[in-house]
């Protein structure tokens, strides 16, 4: 098992990450929620796997960008995160199209992130292959 550690320090009313010169304010107003952070997060740990499982594969491909759309349940107290969709547009030869959605299907279980969310959070993805 290993652990790390992370602070977020308070700071003016606001919680604030830093790291080497970075400061991220955890605010939706001035920054980004730490919802939006969850579903930020699950977008680019599965970009990660993806390209991994691609690598892997022997496809060759390039990761343009994911684009993450997030649902919450409003009936539900707090209102937690009821959906994530991932779409991951990607430059890959005709070729290989077919067997890039196939490596699509391994990226949930194989990543960190998702692996983490309650099991209740759908999670949807998507390949859009461009030019």
């Amino acid at each position: 098992m290993s652990v790390e550690k992370i602070i977020v320090t308070a700071e003016n009313e606001q919680l604030l990450l830093r790291k080497e010169g970075i400061e991220w304010i955890l605010k939706k107003e001035v920054g980004y929620s730490p919802v939006q952070m969850i579903a930020s997060a699950t977008a680019a740990c599965g970009g990660y796997v993806l390209a991994s499982i691609l690598k892997k594969s022997s496809i060759p491909f390039l990761l343009n960008r994911v684009e993450v759309e997030y649902d919450r349940d409003e009936s539900r107290r707090a209102s937690p995160i009821s959906e994530i969709e991932l779409t991951f547009y990607v430059t890959i030869e005709a070729s290989y199209q077919d067997r890039a959605k196939r490596c699509l299907k391994l990226v949930a279980p194989n990543c960190p992130v998702i692996q983490s969310l309650d099991s209740k959070i759908k999670i949807v993805e998507s390949l859009v292959f461009v030019d």
